[in-house]
């Protein structure tokens, strides 16, 4: 065996579990040292990620939180929240002088229900980069945006024919997003047309007998600033949409916008079976690394390969753990510094799960025979 250097490598390990008395549902980060979580009795909590202790919180909200988004506001070092409680998308300013705020401070409330569906629930939300529209996904399949000058609501004019559990605004295309359903596919619109550009259905997985497992219900979904979509199933795989790839800009020059975006173009899309169960939780960090969680904890790190010569797209696997204190994973944030896994305990509590990255030095490696 020839001798070697390996190549230095990350890892993970858990600095620190908080447990909270309701379901974690969601997490995002304000600023880097704090921690915003989201629980299904409808209470959000904001942690300093210093100390670990609530500094701020909103309670009684009547329905769980299902999604948030922060937003920084000039002056203030705690971050606004837009948040999904039931049918309703609520904005709290968190610099407020209370500990604890309720429904009955919230600046701005926007119910997105229609008439004669005030059962439908959100499910996730997504701010744009202009920070002007909020896109949502609901139980009854729909996906709409909320114009945030004039609360307009509009939704698009093709839903999915189950629950839509995902939506998020594609970057570098802004009148552009895509939603996954549990009807095992992609859409992807125009938001303020309202009509669809694309679509993607997912092909059964089929194992040595020919029979296929359980539906692929697209789980979760994430799109980096590049353009590529990732989208985890319910049957355990991990799709790679990387038709719409566009690369850094480089000192080169800047790579002009194509025309269409074509993330969900069957000849540019990677498909692998990563898991047993479902995956539940993805997102793509600032470089471009992929983490990904599975129902049961499984949590999974890829750098995603575009090969724009031969129009392919492959993932390498840095890094896989499992979560030691969370038994069902419902949410998963990632920085430069951390991994933080929400959701709850084998004993029904909830639990949030925070593991900080660790750089492993590289090694040498000798030669077969020799001592180190």
């Amino acid at each position: 065996m020839a001798s070697g250097t390996s190549k230095p490598g990350e890892r993970y390990s858990i600095q620190r579990t908080l447990e909270t008395p309701a379901h974690v549902s969601c997490l995002a980060f304000g600023h880097a040292g704090h921690l915003f979580a989201g629980a299904d009795d409808g209470s959000l909590r904001v942690y300093d990620l210093s100390s670990f202790k609530v500094i701020k919180a909103v309670r009684g909200l009547g329905e769980e939180i299902s999604s948030l988004v922060c937003v920084k506001r000039t002056g203030s070092e705690l971050r606004d929240v837009w948040l999904a409680s039931g049918r309703r998308i609520m904005k709290f300013q968190m610099d407020s002088p209370k500990m604890i705020q309720t429904a009955d401070d919230a600046l701005s409330v926007v119910d997105v229900s229609d008439p004669g569906q005030e059962d439908d629930i959100l499910n996730e939300i997504a701010l744009n980069a202009n920070k002007t529209y909020i896109a949502f996904s609901m139980d009854s399949g729909a996906v709409g945006v909320v114009d945030l000058a004039t609360k307009l609501v509009t939704r698009m004019k093709s839903k999915h024919d189950s629950v839509c559990g995902s939506v998020k605004f594609i970057p570098d295309r802004p009148r552009e997003l895509v939603s996954g359903g549990y009807d095992t596919t992609l859409l992807h619109f125009d938001y303020h047309e309202g009509k669809p550009l694309s679509t993607r259905k997912m092909p059964l997985f089929q194992v040595a007998d020919g029979m296929a497992l359980s539906p692929p219900f697209i789980m979760s979904t994430t799109i980096s600033s590049t353009g590529i979509i990732a989208a985890g199933t319910a049957d355990g795989r991990l799709f790679i949409g990387s038709g719409g790839y566009k690369a850094p800009q480089s000192k080169s020059g800047k790579k002009k916008r194509s025309r269409k975006w074509e993330g969900l173009n069957e000849n540019r899309e990677y498909i692998t079976k990563e898991a047993e169960g479902p995956i539940v939780a993805l997102t793509f960090d600032d470089s471009g690394v992929l983490t990904a969680s599975t129902l049961l904890g499984v949590l999974s790190r890829y750098e995603v390969v575009v090969d724009d010569d031969e129009e392919s797209v492959t993932t390498n696997k840095i890094w896989q753990g499992e979560t030691q204190n969370v038994k069902k994973v419902n949410a998963l944030v990632v920085d430069e510094k951390r991994v933080v896994v929400g959701g709850l305990t084998a004993e029904g509590k909830g639990v949030i799960e925070i593991r900080k990255r660790e750089i492993d030095c590289e090694i040498s490696i000798p030669p077969q025979g020799e001592q180190i």
